[in-house]
């Protein structure tokens, strides 16, 4: 997957070995062009930036849910991409919104229980995920960045 924002490219592999009913939606979410011009709604300073959501807030998605729980070991380190979902869903489940974790070392969990479904693997543009992460926020330390972030293109490359 190629992200094209306002702040750079990045790029991340997606995990269809560990999550195919998951990297399949988010796959098909692409192909459908749902995410270009949507923003990263929310940066949490050294934890995660997260996107992907159609209204802006933290509350959309595409219209449904898949669900596809991690394996119960899962950490979630700098560089993962795993979906969001809200405390009241079951673990795994997922709609369009994606979040990447920007916690300060790769080999340090993010502390976040193993409730996300994976998606994938940031490859590039590491340097643009940290950019996005080191935003300033409203409200400060974990809200939307200012500037605002837009994915201007989402666009998958198959091998």
């Amino acid at each position: 997957m190629t992200v094209v924002t306002n702040c750079g490219t990045f790029a991340f592999t997606l995990d269809a070995a560990r999550s195919p009913k998951t990297s399949a939606s988010f796959y098909s979410l692409v192909k459908r062009g749902f995410f270009d011009g949507l923003t990263f709604h929310r940066v949490a300073a050294g934890f995660v930036i997260q996107g992907g959501d159609p209204t802006g807030t933290g509350s959309g998605g595409p219209g449904y849910t898949v669900v596809e729980a991690p394996p119960k070991n899962t950490q979630y380190v700098l560089g993962d991409v795993a979906m969001a979902k809200t405390e009241a869903q079951p673990a795994g489940a997922s709609g369009s919104q994606f979040f990447i974790v920007t916690a300060p070392n790769v080999t340090q969990s993010a502390g976040l229980t193993p409730d996300y479904a994976l998606l994938g693997k940031v490859v590039s543009g590491t340097d643009v995920v940290e950019k996005i992460g080191s935003l300033p926020t409203s409200p400060p330390q974990d809200g939307a960045p200012t500037p605002a972030v837009v994915m201007s293109s989402v666009t998958v490359k198959t091998s």
